[in-house]
């Protein structure tokens, strides 16, 4: 079983093409087959060569490793020739030298008429005489493939049975008048070459793939087994598309989401393991994964049930993992140096703890992280006003005494001076977590404030606390 991926540099890699990509590994990995990469960039006006890395990185981040060296089609024009020729000899293609301006003529009879229309070449005839002078004028020419009469079949994976009358596909043209390649002719001779046994793709390529069996079997081919996976929806219904300006691959991760919550989302999207579970780790799917799963309804890309999957593959990393993961951005967002968290990576771990429940994505961890790691002793300015008051000022006063004097300085110590203050003073706790919260962080919510504290270290919070207190004390009443 060999199965391959074929992105077009036109664009990024966005969230169809990646999806595709994860099923045709799946695929290979599951039955033990091989997963290829082809990059399709023979249309040399969109085809953007600086967009190949990118697109590379992203599958790599995917963990999409190929097995084989990639193919290119703008490296292989010759051999596309090659096969023309062979069709234009058989008698499966033909040269057309019909105009531009008598195509339009033809499609507008009919519209008139209110047909459909599929350009056959009797449609357009011209005598032997005519294109004899076009040829004597060196008028160009395309080259069409030969449709011939009677009906189309396949066998999809996803979709069962396909047919379609042949009067309903077009003579499509396989190479333009300067004799390079169209995609549909280039596809299957790729696919050919390269020994490709299964094509899982977009079910937008249906009407593609009635067109291609008639140029494998006019070259003599045998045909490969087809599965057209339905498309990824955006919310409005619409086809997930770069053109459309969605999101490629790459934005996703500079915006926290894990490779393994991306592989597991849009793994799901069209494909079905059939069972309640959702959460799945690559190995798992790998495992699980069954051709016969494929859904027939088109899925509908949801970012808020993506950040959910990614708490959730966040919650299963280990501190270790994720502070492997936050030190990069803590230092590139200019939190701290790398030198400082090297030497101090215990408590960058127990940082990762304590945020770890609240955050949906990796960059998460640095949003939520700041007073961690520096406190400029500026506060929440609604939560200033409402907490931080003369009378917040004396029990911040008491408790960073106590908390002073403490010789273990754990969540347990902490909580124990906490509550008993509170019921010497006859309030509720709440009215020393808040202020205690703010004092400390500059903001009025955030991890448990027992974890809070005990991670900050005592000094750390005695310090704040009396800051606070200062803070209050010298405001104008």
């Amino acid at each position: 079983m060999r199965v391959r991926i074929a992105p077009s540099p036109t664009g990024y890699l966005h969230v169809g093409t990646a999806r595709m990509a994860i099923a045709n590994y799946l695929f290979a990995r599951h039955y033990g087959g091989k997963f290829l990469i082809r990059i399709e960039d023979t249309d040399v006006e969109r085809s953007k060569p600086e967009l190949i890395e990118p697109i590379l990185d992203a599958l790599k981040w995917l963990g999409l490793v190929w097995d084989e060296d990639i193919l290119y089609q703008s490296k292989r024009t010759e051999i596309y020739k090659k096969y023309v020729q062979q069709l234009i000899d058989t008698g499966h293609a033909y040269c057309s030298y019909v105009t531009p301006q008598e195509l339009d003529t033809a499609r507008q009879k009919a519209r008139e008429e209110k047909r459909s229309f599929y350009y056959r070449e009797e449609l357009v005839p011209l005598s032997e005489e005519e294109i004899q002078k076009r040829k004597s004028a060196g008028m160009g020419y395309a080259v069409r493939l030969r449709i011939p009469k009677g009906e189309t079949a396949f066998d999809d994976i996803v979709s069962g049975h396909l047919e379609k009358k042949n009067e309903n596909i077009e003579e499509l043209i396989i190479a333009r008048s300067d004799g390079t390649a169209t995609y549909n002719l280039a596809v299957v001779v790729d696919d050919h070459e390269m020994g490709i046994s299964h094509i899982i793709r977009g079910n937008d390529h249906i009407s593609n793939t009635f067109k291609q069996i008639h140029i494998y079997k006019g070259l003599g081919w045998e045909l490969p087994e087809f599965g057209h996976v339905p498309l990824i929806l955006r919310p409005d219904k619409r086809k997930v598309s770069k053109r459309l300006g969605d999101k490629d691959v790459g934005q996703y991760q500079h915006e926290g989401i894990l490779p393994e919550t991306m592989f597991n989302f849009l793994c799901l999207l069209g494909w079905s393991p059939k069972t309640d579970q959702e959460i799945y780790t690559r190995e798992q799917l790998v495992e699980l994964f069954d051709k016969n799963n494929f859904n027939r309804a088109n899925a509908v890309f949801d970012e808020e049930k993506l950040l959910a999957f990614n708490h959730t593959h966040i919650q299963l990393k280990s501190e270790h993992e994720l502070a492997t993961l936050v030190a990069p951005l803590l230092v590139e967002a200019g939190l701290t140096t790398k030198y400082w968290l090297e030497t101090r990576w215990e408590y960058l771990r127990k940082v990762v703890l304590v945020l770890k429940e609240r955050a949906k994505r990796i960059s998460d961890f640095v949003a939520m992280s700041g007073y961690f790691f520096s406190f400029d002793y500026s506060y929440d300015e609604k939560a200033e006003k409402k907490q931080f008051t003369p009378e917040t000022a004396e029990l911040l006063t008491e408790l960073a005494g106590r908390f002073e004097k403490l010789d273990k300085f754990d969540k347990a110590a902490i909580e124990t001076v906490l509550t008993a203050l509170a019921e010497e003073k006859e309030i509720k706790k709440a009215n020393l977590i808040h202020p205690v919260r703010l004092a400390v962080s500059g903001v009025p919510a955030g991890p448990g404030l027992y974890d809070l504290l005990e991670t900050l270290s005592q000094p750390v919070v005695v310090e704040r606390m009396k800051k606070a207190v200062e803070h209050i004390l010298n405001q104008p009443r």
